[in-house]
């Protein structure tokens, strides 16, 4: 299990090519670009045993801020201008010495035919700044930060640096506020809402990662291995500048609560209320890693998951749903990865389970009325408004949870389990794609909504006024939360009732 969300795969349909084919920005470069188009001249190589003073002024000739190591044609190592900033100015180091002392070792790469999307998150998700671009087993070049600064989501990677640079808990509150103008630019460019998504929730990721290593540096390094791990819509990579904290805390089976519980309660508290000075605010009904009951080691967390396939309780499971949404973030990926495969292994085969699962999916039905029309919200605070998140987003959501679930599939964000299910044979291509442009058109809708809130200087929300939509904008709503409703109707076939 991959500490960080799982590699771009593209969007919900692939495109030619030759042609870019997501994300318009203002410059009119495309945000989806292959990354062989962003590659300005040939790799710039030298070997691993080349002086520090070499690599240098390579780098002063060539006008370039990194040189690549290579050894029989093999990538080496990576050499940037920071390294020679940090491992030889700052350290007095000898300038004869060998580049391979100061290198990146076996550095992250990309296929040229990756999208620039892929290389901006890499950037942003591990804080560095140059990804060496291979052509299967040949270096076809380097794509840097500065590369995609025509690119407006590049903004991206400056906020993922500014975060890393913070030491205190005040300067990372500072930065909260950028987070959603990062959604209004990803907006205004007309991202994609699977890519928009997928970059605000590495920005919570680095949020995260930051709190943790500033909590660790107060209360020391941990006593046993443990890992971060993010659930609901930051663990699916579908975050919006509209979200509160879905999170627990998995130890390894050498915890001993007398001996370490003190530590892991302090940092977990730490992190939880840094979020929530963040922004996030604390989840209402307590899913978060500062409850007790959410911070356990490996074998409750098996005990947990064995209550709730083999034993399922509607009501439990309508409050633990979330749980099976879950993504590393920090620490020790392992355990989590172990409990994942543990579990899919199970509930592929559990009928009554599935039935449950599918029940409490039916109690959130699409914003439609009997006669299949937009229904509003009759009452209350936000009357007159459609609920995107739970009446059209949430019910796409436990869709592909289902059928995650029935199939024991590792996917966690719900436009890759539609996929995948679809590859799978258990759900047909047509209705896969009619589910996909479902989910991105509504997200899309939702993004847009919370960016004129936002203008207007009003906190994001879910509710949408039918009249910020075109009529043909409420035709697609309506169709696609049609196609939400059959497919809830064909599970309910397929799982019934009379499971229970």
């Amino acid at each position: 299990m991959s500490p960080v969300c799982p590699p771009w795969p593209g969007p919900p349909h692939a495109p030619d090519l030759q042609r870019p084919f997501d994300g318009l920005v203002d410059d009119g470069r495309l945000l989806g670009m292959r990354l062989q188009h962003l590659l300005r001249h040939p790799p710039i190589t030298l070997p691993p045993h080349t002086s520090v003073l070499v690599v240098a002024r390579t780098m002063r000739e060539r006008g370039v801020s990194s040189v690549m190591l290579v050894e029989q044609g093999r990538l080496w190592g990576l050499v940037t201008d920071r390294d020679l900033r940090n491992r030889v100015v700052a350290e007095g180091l000898d300038l004869s010495r060998p580049a391979s002392d100061v290198a990146t070792l076996n550095p992250m790469t990309l296929d040229q035919r990756s999208p620039a999307m892929e290389a901006l998150l890499l950037m942003v998700r591990h804080h560095i700044h140059h990804v060496p671009v291979m052509d299967g087993p040949r270096i076809a070049g380097m794509v840097t930060a500065s590369d995609l600064t025509q690119l407006q989501s590049s903004s991206a990677v400056c906020l993922a640096g500014d975060i890393h640079r913070q030491n205190t808990l005040d300067g990372l509150v500072a930065i909260g506020p950028r987070v959603k103008a990062l959604q209004n630019t990803l907006s205004a460019a007309h991202t994609s809402a699977y890519n928009t998504g997928h970059i605000i929730t590495a920005i919570t990721d680095a949020l995260t990662r930051r709190l943790i290593h500033l909590a660790e540096a107060e209360l020391g390094p941990p006593p046993v291995a443990w890992v971060w791990v993010a659930a609901g819509s930051q663990g699916r990579c579908e975050q919006t500048a509209k979200s509160d904290q879905d999170n627990c805390m998995l130890l390894g089976d050498a915890y001993n609560p007398t001996l370490h519980g003190d530590y892991f309660k302090a940092l977990a508290r730490q992190v939880c209320d840094g979020l929530a000075a963040c922004g996030y605010i604390h989840c209402p009904g307590g899913m978060m890693a500062m409850t007790d009951r959410w911070r356990q080691p490996l074998r409750t967390w098996r005990q947990y998951f064995q209550q709730w396939i083999h034993f399922p309780d509607p009501k439990a499971l309508m409050l633990t749903t979330v749980f099976f949404d879950l993504r590393a973030v920090h620490g020790e990926s392992m355990l989590l990865h172990t409990l994942r495969q543990e579990v899919l292994a199970r509930t592929p085969r559990q009928s009554l389970f599935l039935a449950h699962v599918v029940h409490n999916a039916q109690l959130q039905r699409p914003a439609l009325n009997l006669l299949g029309q937009l229904a509003q919200i009759r009452s209350g605070e936000h009357a007159g408004t459609v609920d995107l998140k739970l009446q059209a987003i949430t019910p796409i959501v436990d869709l592909a949870r289902i059928y995650a679930l029935a199939a024991g599939l590792l996917e966690v964000n719900t436009t890759d389990r539609i996929e995948k299910a679809a590859l799978m044979g258990d759900l047909p291509e047509q209705s896969s794609r009619d589910l996909r442009d479902a989910l991105e058109f509504v997200c899309s809708q939702r993004i847009a909504h919370q960016r004129q809130r936002m203008l207007h200087g009003l906190a994001p929300d879910n509710h949408l006024h039918l009249q910020e939509l075109s009529n043909f904008e409420r035709g697609h709503l309506q169709d696609a939360l049609a196609i939400i409703q059959s497919l809830q109707d064909v599970l309910v076939q397929r799982y019934p009732v009379a499971h229970f």
